[in-house]
């Protein structure tokens, strides 16, 4: 019979399986597809197409070069770096070191002044936790009176404003040296023309006026720079403006007022001796003058400094008033013993 081995004894006849046509079309269809995984890249702009079109013709995908520009490059001022084609960082222009350099500085110096400010502010809680002694005025040891407050310009006072807060306390020493000297002027009258009026209240005026400049408008003045108070500064501007018009008052000197001005010297200008007396005198009204001077100009120093500052408010300074005067622990008790005080009257009338 046709298509039969004769011989059955022989050795059968093996067929090769992956010699069949469909075996083959898939053997070349999966190696295609594989070629084509390989070249695929996924950030290609152009086409990646895996099976079916031009990937079916064992074409290797191709990598263009993309036409999309870079995103712009900005510098830490706002600048754009200038880009070539090929969206390269160019050369960068001209000052953007400088201008990197400056913001640095700035920067440090800021991050200095915040340190700065922050170890004064440690040291005064530590003082305070410490219990720091008073240290004004600087009396000796064996002096019965003590200091009766902290005085250190250094650690209460922010940086920027110690410099005009020493100023005010030169101003304030140098007033108190020309009321000293208003004494020894005092006594040179009483030596020429045996007035005792100018004198003995010269010697009042030094006692009274020495201390109550530095409680009334210092002390307010530097407390309000230590604690940003708006209700010290409205006091320091109160009491300054009338301490300025006392000073002038003093510089002109009238008769008998206790002060050598100028009205006082010319006065005491005479043959001999009266040409030494009428220039000590003077001397003294000159140093009133500067003492006037000095006090006008830091009432308006001061003042352009807390309008600067944006706490001009007359609201502020009586909500600090109020939180102050109710803190007051004699106040607290004064007011409770006149309410028991009050309830107990009425239970008493019923």
């Amino acid at each position: 019979m046709a298509g039969l081995n004769d011989n059955p004894f022989g050795e059968p006849e093996i067929d090769n399986p992956f010699a069949d046509p469909s075996i083959q079309q898939i053997t070349r269809n999966t190696t295609s597809l594989q070629q084509t995984l390989d070249d695929y890249r996924p950030f290609d702009n152009d086409r990646n197409v895996l099976g079916n079109g031009a990937g079916a013709n064992n074409q290797p995908a191709t990598l263009h070069p993309s036409t999309q520009s870079s995103p712009p490059v900005y510098n830490q001022s706002g600048a754009q770096f200038q880009t070539n084609s090929n969206g390269a960082g160019g050369s960068k222009p001209d000052g953007m070191t400088q201008i990197s350099t400056a913001e640095l500085e700035r920067a440090q110096e800021e991050l200095e002044r915040k340190t700065r400010e922050l170890e004064r502010r440690e040291a005064n809680v530590m003082r305070g936790a410490n219990g720091q002694p008073n240290n004004w005025p600087p009396l000796p040891s064996f002096c019965p009176v003590q200091p009766c407050f902290y005085h250190d310009i250094t650690l209460d006072i922010p940086s920027e404003f110690q410099t005009t807060v020493q100023r005010l306390y030169k101003l304030w020493t140098f007033y108190a040296l020309v009321m000293a000297v208003n004494i020894l002027g005092g006594l040179a009258i009483l030596i020429q023309n045996g007035e005792f009026r100018t004198f003995g209240l010269a010697i009042f005026y030094a006692i009274l006026f020495t201390p109550a400049s530095f409680l009334c408008w210092y002390r307010p003045a530097y407390k309000a720079f230590k604690t940003d108070s708006s209700f010290n500064f409205m006091m320091f501007f109160f009491i300054f403006s009338f301490q300025a018009l006392v000073t002038t008052i003093q510089t002109i000197g009238f008769p008998g007022s206790g002060t050598c001005g100028v009205i006082t010297a010319i006065e005491h200008f005479s043959a001999g001796w009266g040409v030494v007396v009428g220039l000590f005198l003077m001397c003294i009204a000159f140093a009133y003058g500067a003492c006037a001077a000095g006090n006008i100009f830091m009432l308006t120093k001061i003042h352009q400094i807390y309008r600067s500052g944006g706490n001009m408010s007359m609201g502020k300074a009586r909500e600090e008033f109020q939180n102050q005067f109710m803190s007051n622990s004699i106040v607290r008790d004064a007011a409770s013993g006149a309410a028991r005080a009050s309830v107990q009257s009425t239970f008493n009338r019923y």
